[in-house]
């Protein structure tokens, strides 16, 4: 899809990311309807991003906020939907209590697919659409540390991949976008110190945003940002108990970082 054709609803815009896409698809000649928690920092995000722009201040983690998004997206003229919105989870699972838990997958999966449902039906009478979801290498190269964090991204690349093989008699096309680790305010203190300890490898919002709009121009279905990230992910896939050892050796680095946070 063309971006200066693309209507685009894009959750998670108050955030560092969304912050960044909203500026870069804006300028793309995209028309864009944000939605965040943030409505102070949404409303100076839809007038620095300009052209057509509008907001929808929500929580999506409720019914009602699903529902009014689709709605808004409905009267937007949506063609796109971009499923930026996360949270992050770092910390050992028996030390994260159950309501952590529920919000690392609601937030992360739960609530793409719930979006995406809602406005499935509008988006497959458009002539041609789209569904963006942003996942994580954590998806496709699962984390000591990140066990709730791993599992709601690798359930959102399944559903990516399950949905685009399903919509593929349709003209809504399903992307699924990989980035390594960005720097953003979603980086507790903890991950920061983590990050750098294993040289973790971490990129700016703006090079990230670039890299998904060109995608998106590009049309590819599926990518990770980052090398050797792209290398893991398939070695993952083919040869898990390499990557097992791999992390192994960084197990005792990443509990310290976990329990001393």
């Amino acid at each position: 899809m063309q971006l200066n054709h693309a209507r685009i609803l894009l959750t998670g815009a108050s955030g560092g990311l969304g912050e960044a896409l909203a500026g870069q698809l804006s300028a793309a000649g995209a028309a864009l309807l944000l939605t965040g928690r943030n409505a102070d920092k949404l409303a100076a995000i839809a007038l620095a991003a300009g052209a057509v722009c509008g907001r929808l201040p929500s929580d999506l983690a409720t019914a009602e906020g699903i529902a009014d998004a689709a709605a808004a997206a409905r009267r937007f003229g949506a063609n796109m939907l971009i499923n930026n919105a996360g949270v992050g989870g770092f910390g050992l699972l028996e030390s994260q209590d159950s309501a952590a838990v529920e919000r690392i997958l609601t937030t992360n999966l739960l609530v793409p697919v719930r979006l995406t449902h809602a406005l499935l039906p509008w988006l497959k009478q458009q002539p041609a659409a789209a569904v963006v979801n942003i996942g994580s290498a954590f998806g496709s190269i699962p984390f000591a540390g990140f066990a709730a964090y791993s599992s709601a991204k690798a359930g959102l690349r399944g559903f990516s991949q399950a949905l685009r093989r399903e919509l593929a008699d349709s003209s809504v096309r399903v992307i699924h976008i990989a980035p390594r680790a960005i720097d953003t305010p979603l980086n507790t203190e903890a991950v920061k110190r983590l990050n750098a300890a294993l040289k973790n490898a971490s990129d700016s919002p703006a090079t990230v945003a670039a890299w998904i709009v060109e995608k998106l121009r590009n049309d590819v279905a599926e990518s990770h940002l980052g090398f050797p990230e792209r290398l893991f992910a398939w070695i993952n896939g083919v040869a898990p108990s390499l990557i097992d050892r791999g992390l192994g050796e960084k197990l005792a680095t990443i509990k310290h970082h976990a329990i001393n946070q």
